[in-house]
């Protein structure tokens, strides 16, 4: 497994371009632009019967820039805004949101009204005003997510045949999840779980999730998802200490569907990569600048 990992981890960056001289947008700012500076914008996404909090990153340069959705987990407490920032120096637009019915959104919670969500937001990103308003080129547009997130993202992907890459971050298998859910063991795993987690959600309880998952196991396959995405650019990085075998199965089923641009790696780190987090935007950044080189 050792072997694995150590090669895996060298795919992490195999194929990236060669970047022109001058430091990493990971570690340094870019030259501001007097006329179309870097900047951000907060509003309310509506959606159906609630609405989404967001926020977008606006890269500096008159565009149009691509675009990244950037999904947090369940329920969200890491929000990776440090990966927003390094992909918009890189010249992304970075657009991040809460769920409907999380950390203060309208409406109420469920799997299936995330991935709703995570479908309307590119949606939005699309519409011809909003491309304009804020720089955005809709033919390049990418999605990534963490955890939770991270089968949204690629839900979304599925389903829209114009996203270009598709950036997975510890992503958690909530189809598989359920299957836990029919043991003592992984009821109480949920329990504990869903004790430290729900706080921040609203319109929904431990039990209607719980629910949901086994109700819903197979529409919530994130392989299903993967094989569906196709062979467009997928990145897959996972944590040791949380979901990491289970994305290396993800890279298989990826691959044994015919994917052939896959890359990333198994870290030795916990969920929310508390001491990769330079090294997981350096990864983002090198696998961004390969599915939408700058225009240097």
């Amino acid at each position: 497994m050792r072997w694995t990992i150590f090669l895996l981890s060298l795919l992490a960056f195999a194929g990236a371009p060669a970047r022109a001289a001058g430091p990493s947008p990971v570690i340094a700012d870019p030259a501001p632009d007097a006329i179309y500076p870097a900047g951000q914008d907060a509003f309310v996404l509506p959606v159906r019967d609630g609405a989404m909090n967001a926020l977008i990153y606006l890269a500096s340069g008159r565009g149009p820039h691509p675009t990244l959705l950037l999904l947090h987990g369940f329920p969200g407490n890491e929000q990776n805004l440090d990966l927003a920032q390094a992909a918009r120096r890189d010249g992304w637009n970075v657009l991040t949101l809460h769920y409907r019915g999380s950390w203060g959104s309208p409406g109420a919670f469920s799997f299936g009204g995330a991935a709703a969500d995570a479908h309307a937001a590119l949606a939005y990103l699309r519409e011809p005003a909003i491309a304009a308003r804020y720089r955005i080129d809709p033919a390049r547009i990418a999605v990534a997510g963490h955890s939770m997130g991270g089968f949204m993202a690629a839900d979304a992907a599925a389903d829209d045949k114009r996203i270009i890459g598709l950036f997975l971050i510890d992503a958690w298998d909530i189809g598989r999840a359920a299957a836990d859910l029919h043991t003592a063991k992984g009821r109480q795993t949920w329990h504990e779980e869903a004790a430290g987690d729900l706080p921040p959600l609203s319109g929904t309880s431990e039990d209607a999730l719980a629910q949901e998952m086994t109700g819903g196991a197979a529409r919530f396959s994130l392989d299903a998802r993967i094989a569906a995405y196709g062979d467009r650019p997928l990145a897959v990085y996972g944590a040791s200490r949380g979901n990491g075998q289970g994305n290396l199965v993800h890279m298989d089923a990826a691959r044994k569907a015919g994917n052939r641009h896959v890359t990333g790696a198994i870290w030795a780190t916990d969920h929310p990569f508390s001491d990769k987090r330079i090294a997981l935007s350096r990864a983002l950044v090198a696998w961004l600048d390969t599915i939408a080189p700058r225009h240097r």
